[in-house]
C-alpha cells in the first residue's frame, strides 16, 4: 500500500480520481467546482510556518474561493504505524487567501469547532494563524473516515446517502440549541447576501423582501451550515465518522441543512438518492421547506456570482 494514499482520510478525498463538486448547482448555471488540485500547488509561507521539519505535505483540496487544504504527516507515519493514529500526528492545514478570508474567515470555523467538539465528532483545532495581509491558516487533527464523495462511497451511493442523513440527525440531536452562541438565521444570511458583510454580494432588495416575507415557521436545531456531501465523513464500517467545514454552524431550521444535503447528494451521486437522506434522518420530506431553503441557498450562489 502506498503510504501517501492511506485507507482512511479525514477531510478532502484523495487526489486520485476525478474532482468532486462541493455543493448543489447554482440556479443560474453550473455549480462552483471544488476538489483535489489537478496541478502542482506551491505551499504558502504561512502554511510552511505551521509544519514540522519532517512533515510530508501535499495539497488535497481546493475550494471555489481559492483556499487550499494541505495534508501533513510525519515522514515516519505510515498507515499501519502507531504514529499515524496518534492524536495530532496527521493534520489538515487549511490556507485561506485574504480575499477568501474576507468572505468566510477561518477564525469562524475555529471557534465553532471548539464549541461543537465536546458534543459531536469534529476535528480538533490545533493551531490558528492570522497574517498581516489577512490570509489565514487553520490546523486541525484528522478524523478517521472517508468523505461521502470519496471514490469508495461513490461506489456505494445508497449507503452513503443514508449515512449522510443519519449523520445530520446525530449532529442536530447532539448540539444543544439553548447553549449555542452562533446563529445561521434567514435574516442574517440575507443581510450578508445583500451586501451587509459579504464582499461582492449583490442580491436584489426585491428578492430579499420576498424571501423574508415567505420564511416558513422555524423548527430550530444547531445546523451544520454547509451540509453538502463532502463534509460528512464515513467510517469503513458505514457509520458516521464526523463532520468538517463548520464555518457557518449556527442555530437555524433543520430543513436549512436537510434541503441542501439532499440536493448535494443528487448533484454528487446522480438522481434517485435524495429520499435516502430523509430516510436516514428519519423524517418525511417537507416539500415547502425544501423548496424555500434551496431558493435561499441558490440566492447565495447568485449573489456571489454578480
Amino acid at each position: 500500500m502506498d503510504e501517501n494514499t492511506p485507507p482512511f482520510l479525514s477531510g478532502p478525498p484523495s487526489v486520485s480520481g476525478p474532482p468532486f463538486l462541493s455543493g448543489p448547482p447554482s440556479v443560474s448555471g453550473p455549480p462552483f467546482l471544488s476538489g483535489p488540485p489537478t496541478e502542482e500547488v506551491r505551499t504558502p509561507y504561512l502554511v510552511r510556518e505551521c509544519l514540522n521539519d519532517d512533515d510530508e505535505v501535499r495539497a488535497v483540496w481546493r475550494n471555489e474561493m481559492g483556499g487550499i487544504t494541505f495534508r501533513a504527516k510525519p515522514g515516519r507515519a505510515t498507515p499501519c504505524s502507531p504514529e499515524y493514529f496518534q492524536a495530532g500526528a496527521v493534520r489538515f492545514v487549511k490556507y485561506s487567501p485574504p480575499e477568501a478570508s474576507a468572505v468566510l474567515p477561518l477564525s469562524r470555523e475555529a471557534e465553532r469547532m471548539k464549541w461543537a467538539r465536546p458534543f459531536t465528532p469534529v476535528p480538533q483545532v490545533l493551531d490558528y494563524v492570522l497574517a498581516d495581509d489577512g490570509s489565514e491558516v487553520l490546523v486541525t487533527s484528522q478524523i478517521i473516515g472517508r468523505p461521502a464523495v470519496h471514490p469508495y462511497w461513490k461506489g456505494h451511493r445508497a449507503e452513503a446517502a443514508s449515512v449522510i442523513g443519519e449523520g445530520l440527525r446525530d449532529l442536530h440531536e447532539a448540539l444543544p440549541v439553548d447553549e449555542c452562541p452562533f446563529t445561521w438565521s434567514i435574516s442574517e444570511r440575507l443581510e450578508r447576501l445583500s451586501g451587509g458583510g459579504l464582499p461582492g454580494a449583490g442580491l436584489p432588495a426585491s428578492e430579499v423582501e420576498t424571501l423574508l416575507a415567505e420564511a416558513p415557521e422555524l423548527d430550530l436545531v444547531v445546523c451544520h451550515g454547509d451540509a453538502c456531501a463532502p463534509n460528512t465523513l464515513i467510517t469503513n464500517f458505514g457509520h458516521l465518522a464526523g463532520h468538517v467545514d463548520l464555518g457557518e454552524l449556527g442555530v437555524a431550521d433543520r430543513w436549512a441543512d436537510l434541503a441542501v444535503a439532499a440536493m448535494s447528494v443528487t448533484w454528487n451521486f446522480g438522481a434517485g438518492y435524495e429520499h435516502l437522506v430523509y430516510q436516514g434522518y428519519g423524517i418525511e420530506p417537507d416539500q415547502a421547506k425544501i423548496d424555500y431553503y434551496r431558493r435561499l441557498w441558490q440566492a447565495g450562489d447568485m449573489a456571489r456570482s454578480e
